[in-house]
Formats: structure tokens, sequence, C-alpha cells
């Protein structure tokens, strides 16, 4: 009982730092959300935001490459989903100048907001016409050098501990089509942490690590080949370490 009663208070204290790093780093948000010229330094200071709401939360992130990086060039960052913390996780992890792609509901959240509004990209995915003018409004973000970062998924299962879900084609079509790598990501064990909002399970301080996938490679590929694409990234995320085959 006791060490729920803390995990509660933790999620508690975690909410009060997200709040408070963003309204620390509201005036730079806006500023540098109002012209497309100024993302690249709203994502300087979203890097900062994220680092600083998690570290107040005693949450940490570790970073380990299977292969050297180099982001002179747009990716697609594919990550597992489990957890509301995987957002500040990934953001830490990118470098260069990138948008998330993520479900329309985030155009109402209270910190999230002002992000989908501007440089991310919301999807409706209920609607054909919705989710085609988000994808065109990626493959434009990919032509222009920005990375994309998507949780194939599409969202946090209501699984406890939590399963890998079956992901979603639309990125994978969108990485053939223009050839552009795709970095896996696996985020180890995050949901330990904290398991979606928190809410349920409350959440606690710690350390994870997120194991950066070698770039897969599509050039050459063909749109036959997107499911082959979708299961390697697949197989990839569902791995905890660089060791397995």
């Amino acid at each position: 009982m006791m060490i729920r009663f803390l995990k509660r208070i933790h999620a508690c204290w975690y909410i009060f730092s997200v709040v408070f790093s963003f309204l620390l780093f509201l005036p730079f948000f806006y500023y540098f959300s109002r012209k497309v010229s100024r993302y690249p330094t709203l994502n300087w200071f979203r890097k900062g935001f994220a680092f600083l709401s998690s570290a107040l939360a005693g949450v940490f992130y570790k970073h380990v490459y299977e292969t050297n990086i180099v982001w002179e060039r747009p990716f697609i960052v594919c990550a597992n989903h489990t957890s509301n913390l995987d957002i500040a996780a990934i953001t830490g992890l990118m470098q260069g100048n990138f948008a998330f792609l993520g479900k329309e509901e985030l155009l109402h959240n209270p910190v999230f907001s002002i992000f989908f509004k501007t440089i991310d990209i919301a999807v409706n995915r209920e609607s054909k016409i919705a989710s085609y003018r988000a994808f065109k409004r990626a493959d434009e973000y990919l032509q222009n050098g920005l990375s994309l970062v998507i949780f194939p998924e599409g969202k946090i299962g209501y699984e406890y501990p939590p399963i890998l879900h079956p992901f979603k084609n639309g990125p994978f079509r969108l990485a053939i089509e223009r050839g552009i790598p795709i970095i896996p990501v696996t985020i180890d064990s995050l949901w330990e942490l904290m398991w979606d909002d928190g809410f349920v399970h409350g959440s606690k301080p710690g350390v994870r690590t997120l194991f950066v996938h070698a770039p897969i490679e599509t050039t050459g590929m063909t749109a036959d080949d997107a499911d082959t694409l979708k299961e390697l990234v697949y197989a990839k995320l569902q791995e905890n370490s660089f060791t397995k085959s």
C-alpha cells in the first residue's frame, strides 16, 4: 500500500514538473512557433523542456546506438509506445529539425497543442481525406529535410504489462515512396516507470534505455515491399538489445 501511495504521489509530482517546465518555456515556444523558419530553434527549446520536465521527476534516458548515425539527412524514426514519457524520451534523442506525427486528440492537449497546431502533424485516422492531408504534409516535411517521429502502433494499448500492437501502414509506404531510411528505436521498459499517463498505476523515478537500431535503407524498395519493411521494423522494436538475430 505504501509503495502504491508513493507512486501516486510521484505521478502528481511529474504532472507538476511538466506544468512548471512548460510555463517556463512557454514564451519561447510561442515566439519560435510563429514562423516555419524558427522551427529549428523551437525544437531546441523543446528538447530542453523534455529534459527538464523528466529530470525534475527523476526520470532519465540512456541512448545506446547500434551504429553511428549522421543526422544530416531526414529519417523516419519509429518507436514503440507504452507511456506518455515516450515523447520526452524520443525528443531528447532527436537531432536537427524534426516533427512528430500523432493522433488528432493531441490538438486539444494543454501541453502538446502548441506543437500540433504548428510544427507537428495531427492525424485523424477515421477520415481518409484528413489522413491523406496529414501524410501529404509529412511528405513535404521530408522533402524539406525534416525528420519525422512516428509511433507506428498509433496508440497506447490497454494491456498491462504492455504488448507491441500491429503497425499502421502509412509510415512504411511514405518511407519507400521517398527513399527515406527508417530508424527503429526500442524504448526499453519505460512503462515500468509510468504506464500510459500514470493515473492507474502511478509512476516512479528511474533510468531507462533507448536502443537506437541501425537505419534501414529503403532505396530500391517498391510499394510491394511495404509489408516486409513493416515486419522488419516490428521485429526490431521487439528487441531490447542488439544481440538478437
